[in-house]
């Protein structure tokens, strides 16, 4: 995201960056070069001058900060060929950090996924390992599900003893309100069980999160933003209200200073993922059985791509230009509907394809069949927005589309099925 002046960043938190304490001495100023000392004053009752919300916080961080995880992964990367050529070796090892939070007495762990899925993604799944407040010693933990497109992640230690598991309950975000305390829990700068505190400052800011199928910007989703201090290494970790309940898992920051130094720091602006989000998508996770869940699928394929370096790119019709639409007797914006798979809900709703095919320059369009114009009454032009209306629905839940083929227009009505809802096994 970048504005005139001054670049500005969505830095994912929680990736292996160092960091280094700084112990500069500290100028002495008039008062302390050979003037009199000040006369003693009676030291404060400190317990009685606590204030209401400052002893809340205490409380929420002494009861609840035991179910707090501090994760580490370790992964052996190909070095830099040139590296090799001065005497390098051909492997490196990539350390990182993060957090997370025990969800159930039974071990379970919810955190980020870009936290636990190593360089990019790909590649084989890191070693993880997790240690918990008090306790000297890691323990090695495995993946139990993976969700790329929430950027979530379910991991378990099965080394842990049970009397070490202290899970933290979970809330309610739907009923957040704006100007509510935030207690962020984490691991900055790997400076692990830290604690921050602020407000919640909006319940349902529109930011790209997760990971896409090829890796890149996730899907747009509501995300809860607070003032609390997110920095690099809480990512995954918890943020909770004044009853000590889980309200969102820390996620991203909005860093300016990451453009320059392509590190990102707190500029007062983070990113939670609401939990009623992670609490829709838990029992799929802990099914998953190490495998990766998906956004719901109504199963179909986008009809529009354009030529990029990388292959052919799904786009909606708002690429096109105004003429080219109006010849082809298209709507200014939506997705054109290339395949509809047998058996899923798309198909048993009786969406078209196109099956026309027409080249043009740089690109390929299918016409004949069905465009999108509207899911749930949000506008669509790309997979993308059809993703972001689905997002957080589950199993037997409904959506409607707004549906164009040739000059008709009409709604129809989805239920979401199993089908929608596949798992995939394996990395």
């Amino acid at each position: 995201m970048k504005g005139k002046g001054v670049g500005v960043l969505l830095v994912l938190v929680g990736l292996g960056l160092g960091a280094t304490v700084l112990r500069d001495g500290v100028p002495l100023g008039a008062a302390q070069q050979g003037q009199p000392a000040a006369q003693p004053t009676t030291a404060l009752n400190e317990p009685g001058a606590r204030l209401q919300n400052e002893q809340n916080t205490i409380d929420v961080v002494s009861r609840f900060e035991p179910g707090l995880v501090f994760i580490s992964t370790e992964e052996v990367v190909p070095q830099d060929p040139f590296a090799m050529m001065f005497g390098g070796g051909q492997e490196e090892v990539q350390r990182g950090v993060g957090s997370g939070f025990f969800v159930n007495d039974a071990g379970d762990i919810l955190t980020n996924y870009h936290v636990v899925a190593g360089e990019g993604g790909s590649g084989p799944q890191p070693k993880i390992t997790v240690r918990l407040m008090g306790q000297e010693a890691s323990v090695p933990a495995e993946v139990v599900g993976l969700a790329p497109q929430y950027d979530l992640a379910l991991i378990r230690a099965p080394g842990l003893k049970r009397e070490l598991i202290r899970p933290i309950p979970l809330g309610d975000s739907a009923s957040l309100k704006v100007g509510q305390k935030a207690i962020a829990m984490g691991a900055p700068f790997g400076l692990d069980f830290s604690v921050t505190e602020g407000i919640v400052s909006s319940t349902a800011r529109q930011i790209p999160i997760g990971f896409g199928g090829t890796g890149g910007q996730g899907i747009t989703q509501k995300a809860i933003q607070t003032d609390a201090a997110i920095n690099p290494g809480n990512s995954g970790g918890p943020l909770l209200d004044s009853g000590g309940r889980v309200i969102g898992i820390n996620t991203q920051i909005y860093s300016p200073a990451g453009q320059s130094s392509g590190v990102g720091q707190s500029a007062g602006v983070g990113f939670a993922i609401p939990i009623d989000t992670a609490k829709n998508l838990l029992p799929r996770l802990q099914a998953a059985q190490g495998g990766t869940v998906n956004a719901p699928d109504i199963g179909i394929r986008g009809g529009l791509a354009v030529q990029t370096r990388q292959g052919p790119l799904p786009v909606g019709l708002s690429v096109l230009s105004s003429a080219g639409k109006r010849q082809l007797g298209l709507p200014d914006q939506g997705l054109v509907v290339g395949q509809v798979v047998p058996g899923t809900p798309a198909g048993r709703a009786g969406l078209r394809a196109g099956t026309e095919r027409q080249q043009f320059r740089g690109g390929l369009i299918l016409l004949g069949g069905d465009v999108i114009t509207r899911a749930d009454g949000q506008p669509v032009d790309a997979l993308e927005d059809l993703q972001a209306a689905l997002i957080d629905k589950k199993e037997g839940d409904t959506v409607t589309l707004t549906v164009v083929r040739g000059e008709a227009t009409r709604e129809v009505q989805l239920t979401l099925d199993a089908s929608s809802f596949t798992v995939r096994t394996g990395q």
